[in-house]
């Protein structure tokens, strides 16, 4: 891994920090994407950024999911 994250471990997302943080939308928990770039909203088919370390939980810096990317997850994978 190559990236500047990789590089400036202030600008790693700490896994432990999930477990606090809720979608803004539906107040549901989020689930990491499998390259740690975003926090994925099942209930509300969002995903949003992980930039420099920091989720963004905006609905403005949201993106929508396809519902067969949010099947892709490896938690909902049966």
């Amino acid at each position: 891994m190559t990236t500047q994250a990789a590089a400036n471990p202030r600008h790693v997302f700490d896994v432990k920090t999930l477990e606090m943080l809720v979608c803004p939308l539906t107040k549901t928990r989020l689930t990491l994407s499998a390259d740690r770039s975003e926090l994925i909203s099942v209930a509300a088919r969002l995903a949003f950024p992980i930039v420099k370390g920091v989720p963004l939980l905006s609905l403005d810096e949201a993106r929508n999911v396809e519902p067969e990317a949010l099947r892709q997850l490896p938690e909902l994978k049966d």
